[in-house]
């Protein structure tokens, strides 16, 4: 008898999904600390052992559930769920495998297209941080003008745009679920995304963001919404409230 698997079993949605990007995290560090790889090796190491981790931890917990996840293929049959997890097992593996803090692990739960729990760990911060929806706390007081959390490498064309009318400052991070968890974290106000990404990149990270009270949509104010066939999302955008009318204007500003 397994009896992990019965304590998860037992857990309510949320809290799984909090214990499992914890346990994730703890794996993952301990593959970094521990396996003397580098580069993509360790990036290729992390994603496999943190995804066998994850998937079989949700398919003992939640047997009825559907799963989505970024290491494994896809299995269509997810579509005629209620319910599926959607799990991205190292989000910035590139960040992970150079040794970097701004990476995460993402595990949400979207019911009817809805990310209604969620959880990102931030495991390449001190201590054992772990974001949830279930436990949200006051945003921190807002800066003005504001921050914008773009990618350190490919900073999206609009995300510099709104930034320079806003009169904002760019703020170059690792992954996705870094980014937003600034937001979250009050270390920005807004991450506008336009270079596409999928679902699994932005699931848990939409599903804490929302529990917190910040504004999350795509990038023209549509709703953002999960378990589609093509699991592909072009953009999104994550922010403080207070910003998001006047950054949604800008967007179909220059869209104009």
């Amino acid at each position: 008898m397994n009896l992990a698997a019965l304590d998860d079993a037992a857990l309510d949605d949320a809290a799984l999904a909090a214990k499992l990007a914890l346990e994730a995290g703890r794996l993952l560090t301990l593959v970094r600390e521990n396996a003397g790889l580098a580069g993509k090796a360790l990036g290729d190491a992390g994603d496999r052992d943190a995804n066998r981790f994850l998937c079989e931890a949700i398919r003992s917990a939640r047997p009825d559930d559907a799963l989505l996840s970024e290491e494994e293929k896809d299995n269509p049959a997810r579509c005629t769920k209620s319910r599926v997890w959607i799990v991205d097992p190292v989000d910035g593996t590139r960040e992970y495998s150079e040794g970097r803090s701004d990476w995460a692990v993402h595990v949400a739960l979207a019911v009817d297209g809805v990310p209604v729990h969620g959880a990102v760990a931030l495991p390449g911060l001190p201590g054992e941080v772990v974001i949830r929806s279930d436990q949200p706390c006051a945003l921190p007081a807002a800066t003005v003008p504001p921050r914008f959390v773009v990618s350190r490498t490919r900073p999206a064309r609009e995300a510099e745009a709104v930034a320079a009318a806003l009169g904002g400052a760019l703020v170059p991070m690792g992954s996705a679920g870094a980014k937003a968890m600034a937001v979250v974290r009050g270390e920005a106000e807004v991450y506008l995304h336009s270079g596409g990404q999928y679902e699994w990149d932005s699931c848990a990270p939409v599903a804490v963001a929302l529990a917190h009270g910040l504004h999350c949509s795509r990038i023209d104010g549509a709703p953002l919404v999960y378990n589609q066939p093509d699991t592909y999302m072009p953009d999104l955008l994550i922010c403080r409230p207070e910003w998001a009318e006047r950054v949604l204007a800008e967007v179909a500003r220059l869209a104009g």
